[in-house]
């Protein structure tokens, strides 16, 4: 930063640039040791108007690169903080989908298992009434061939024929039977 006053003394040119901060702080810290040397060797300066407003100046100029030194600390502090909160729901994000896709593993692996089990009991229940069902029908089948009619009989076998005589017992009626069976005879 640099000021040019006119032969007249009035403030004709201020010339402003840009520094980086620490070439700031480097500058500054030089013209502190100046200073005191300065202040060492030569007796104190009086003030006039010009220093007055040249150190005003400054000291705005100054205050302006802080002020902008610190908006930028500030935005880049915002953005890093703003690219961690999306990285902290990114991660969670993450997180509860695989929570997600295992609880529905789980699930589905539970479902299955009492799938089994219901249809391996309803097969054994059906097994059973299966098993009573065929002893029921043999215990009807034997009782309706027993009730329905009875068969008793007799028959004399001799060497040309065959005598049969059978008696047949349906509830109250009986029906005999009786034949002469002749066997052929080859000669």
């Amino acid at each position: 930063m640099g000021i040019r006053f006119c032969k007249d003394g009035n403030l004709c040119e201020i010339v402003i640039e840009e520094y980086d901060e620490t070439i700031l702080m480097q500058m500054k810290e030089e013209e502190e040791r100046k200073k005191k040397l300065e202040k060492l060797s030569s007796p104190p300066p009086t003030r006039t108007n010009k220093d007055e407003a040249a150190t005003r100046i400054q000291a705005w100029w100054r205050g302006t690169l802080v002020r902008r030194t610190l908006l930028h600390a500030a935005l880049r502090a915002w953005i890093i903080q703003s690219w961690w909160r999306l990285t902290l729901v990114r991660l969670l994000e993450k997180r509860r989908r695989r929570v997600l896709d295992y609880y529905a593993q789980q699930e589905w692996a539970v479902v299955q298992l009492q799938s089994w089990v219901r249809m391996w009991l309803v097969r054994r229940c059906y097994c059973r009434l299966l098993n009573a069902a065929r002893i029921i029908q043999t215990y009807w089948r034997w009782h309706n061939c027993h009730t329905r009619g009875f068969l008793q009989g007799s028959y004399e076998l001799t060497a040309t024929q065959l005598e049969l005589e059978l008696e047949i017992f349906l509830g109250s009626q009986i029906c005999r039977i009786t034949d002469c069976i002749p066997f052929p005879i080859k000669n």
